[in-house]
């Protein structure tokens, strides 16, 4: 990794599978490589789906505190999709919560989601954690969102994914077009 390129990303989001969380030895190799990359891990999110997470929560913990200790941010995504969200989020170390897009894409329509939404915003942000709204396609949804006070969103209103390569170089391009400030 370039380290004036890397300068310019707040966070990479990694996204681990249900399959990977759950295999030691990916573990293993992910924690080598993130402590060998000289991209800073302070920098890489790792997400995993809130189901993954409490197929097998000592097995979670034992990841997630073996990744935090190299640095690393632990995301919860999907949150609110499983039964018992709200007990997982006390006892597993997870940095950001990310709001489960089945209640965020209506949010602006629907009384019932915009209450769900702001629960979950709420108990996440008393408890320490960051939130994320997943699932953000519509200005009004913004609007919502920022009302309750969550902290991030993610969606094609905001952005398209993209390889990180490309959005580096958008980034470069667009700190070039400014004008300088005097």
């Amino acid at each position: 990794s370039n380290p004036d390129k890397s300068a310019l990303i707040d966070m990479c989001s990694i996204n681990i599978s249900d399959q990977s969380l759950g295999n030691i030895e990916f573990i293993s190799t992910l924690t080598r490589t993130i402590s060998d990359a000289s991209f800073p891990s302070s920098k890489i999110c790792l997400e995993i789906t809130e189901t993954a997470a409490i197929q097998n929560v000592e097995q979670a913990k034992q990841a997630f505190t073996r990744l935090k200790s190299l640095g690393c941010l632990i995301a919860l995504d999907d949150f609110g999709s499983g039964l018992s969200s709200f007990g997982y989020l006390k006892s597993l170390p997870v940095d950001i919560v990310k709001i489960d897009g089945l209640f965020v894409r209506d949010i602006d329509e629907n009384e019932m989601d915009l209450i769900m939404v702001r629960s979950i915003n709420d108990l996440a942000q008393q408890m320490g954690k960051i939130t994320v709204a997943e699932f953000v396609e519509s200005p009004a949804i913004i609007e919502c969102l920022c009302e309750l006070g969550v902290d991030y969103g993610q969606g094609y209103e905001i952005g398209m994914p993209k390889p990180l390569p490309e959005l580096i170089d958008e980034m470069i391009a667009q700190q070039q077009s400014r004008p300088a400030s005097n």
